[in-house]
């Protein structure tokens, strides 16, 4: 089938391939990110988890509103990034975390402002893929 570019069908295609090539990118992040706990300690897997789960927000804000533009996709995930941070704050992520290994990983436990550093890091670092692969993908 062949999509006529400008039409109806092209843009739905269109929307199609990056929301794929979105929750492809997610994926490559999830196995990236285990990968970095596999192999490194301390401060690296510990930031670079938080560069890493921005990074992962906002290649899910592309697989749900593929026509985002790459600054809102990145705003967005920061935004959500320091609210969960923020969050931690109060005793509920700690109690959820104690209950449930992935409200641990989503939610964490303990506010540490160096993190928000990290998510600010991650954003800009997905800010210039989500770029690059738009620009490329316009060629």
């Amino acid at each position: 089938m062949t999509f006529i570019p400008g039409t109806r069908d092209s843009a739905a295609a269109d929307r199609a391939r990056t929301r794929l090539v979105a929750a492809a990118a997610a994926v490559v992040v999830v196995a990236v990110g285990l990968g970095l706990r596999a192999v490194t300690t301390g401060s690296v897997a510990k930031y670079g988890g938080d560069a890493l789960y921005t990074v992962l927000l906002l290649a899910l804000v592309v697989v749900v509103a593929p026509r985002t533009t790459p600054l809102r996709a990145a705003g967005g995930a920061l935004a959500v990034s320091c609210t969960v941070e923020f969050l931690q704050l109060s005793p509920v992520p700690a109690e959820l975390s104690q209950r449930s290994t992935v409200a641990r990983l989503v939610l964490g436990s303990t506010f540490n402002p160096p993190d928000l550093f990290w998510y600010a890091v991650g954003a800009a670092a997905g800010w210039l893929v989500h770029t690059a692969v738009g620009s490329f993908r316009s060629r």
